[in-house]
């Protein structure tokens, strides 16, 4: 990789910054903090709501990042952001975006969870609108983005996309939001919502109550299979248990996929599919092994396994966590 200690000069001696059709200045913006990210359509959801669709469910070269829902609310005072994106690029580009729907400044940020690809857009939105721009998160979410994981996340992030994330900064969330809080921003009302350990220990999801319209992060997803190495299958079922007795009826927009009123029942079924055969194998002495081809063969996982992005590389260890947690919460 070129070092930076080369310098402008020396990186345009070496022909690096040289190229058709394209000007010395944008070379060195490109080589610096990544290329930009084509703008991609928003699409409305409700009276205030719209999203910005990550079409793929994993990051790689090709999509630079773009791997999660950007979700806005355009309120009458405001724009309110729910999960800025994987990097400052895909933060620029949803601002971008934005500018073409409403010429009001963006007023706050939420983040979901401390995985990277839900806040480290944060950089976009405090460079565009100021260090002082609310950005709100569980304390868990702060905590762990202040330590270890925001680094590395933002290395994971340049890693896996050939440094196409190269220039994002870490910025932490400001604001700290408990269960059971309802914000006005801007004219709107929304419902802080979170009922432990799901995906990971810290999962908010945020209502926006005039429009029933909940963005619920990783806890539910479309058709991804989600990382649940930090969550919890019990957990997550008494997640959507609780959340759906607080905010009924909503319109539920999920990090990864698409927007649906049956989103948590689908993909909760999912999930029993299994949890529910290895705690059978747990209970019936059963090797994990046979606890896998029973959750194969489950109808509730069968279904999903032909469409959902990263099914076949990620079951075997699927099955392993929740064999394991089983066996916790039987012995």
């Amino acid at each position: 990789m070129l070092k930076m200690g080369l310098g402008v000069a020396g990186a345009a001696s070496c022909g690096w910054l040289a190229g058709p059709g394209s000007s010395l200045a944008q070379q060195i913006e490109d080589f610096v903090a990544g290329p930009q990210v084509a703008d991609i359509p928003a699409r409305q959801i409700s009276p205030h709501v719209w999203m910005i669709y990550a079409t793929d469910g994993f990051p790689t070269p090709e999509n630079k990042g773009m791997m999660s829902n950007v979700t806005f609310v355009i309120a009458p005072g405001g724009v309110v952001i729910l999960d800025s994106g994987s990097s400052l690029q895909i933060g620029q580009m949803a601002i971008r975006v934005i500018r073409k729907i409403t010429p009001l400044p963006v007023v706050a940020v939420f983040n979901t969870h401390y995985h990277g690809d839900h806040w480290l857009g944060n950089h976009a939105f405090e460079e565009a609108f100021g260090k002082q721009l609310p950005i709100y998160a569980l304390a868990h979410t702060q905590k762990m983005i202040q330590g270890v994981e925001g680094s590395t996340w933002r290395s994971l992030m340049e890693r896996w996309t050939n440094q196409a994330t190269m220039g994002t900064k870490v910025v932490v969330p400001n604001r700290l939001v408990e269960n059971g809080q309802v914000i006005p921003i801007g004219g709107l009302s929304f419902a802080m919502h979170y009922y432990g350990t799901a995906h990971t220990e810290g999962d908010l999801c945020i209502q926006v109550i005039e429009d029933g319209v909940t963005a619920v992060g990783d806890i539910a997803m479309g058709d991804r299979i989600a990382n649940i190495d930090e969550g919890s299958y019990p957990g997550t079922f008494a997640y959507f248990k609780a959340i759906s007795a607080k905010a009924s009826n909503q319109i539920w927009i999920p990090g990864h996929g698409e927007p649906a009123r049956d989103l948590l029942k689908a993909y909760g079924e999912f999930l029993a599919g299994i949890w529910e055969p290895c705690v059978r194998a747990v209970k019936e002495g059963a090797p994990e092994s046979t606890a896998k081809s029973w959750v194969l063969a489950d109808p509730r996982v069968a279904r999903r396994a032909k469409t959902m992005q990263g099914f076949a590389a990620n079951i075997g260890k699927y099955v392993s966590l929740a064999y394991l947690e089983a066996e916790k919460s039987e012995f």
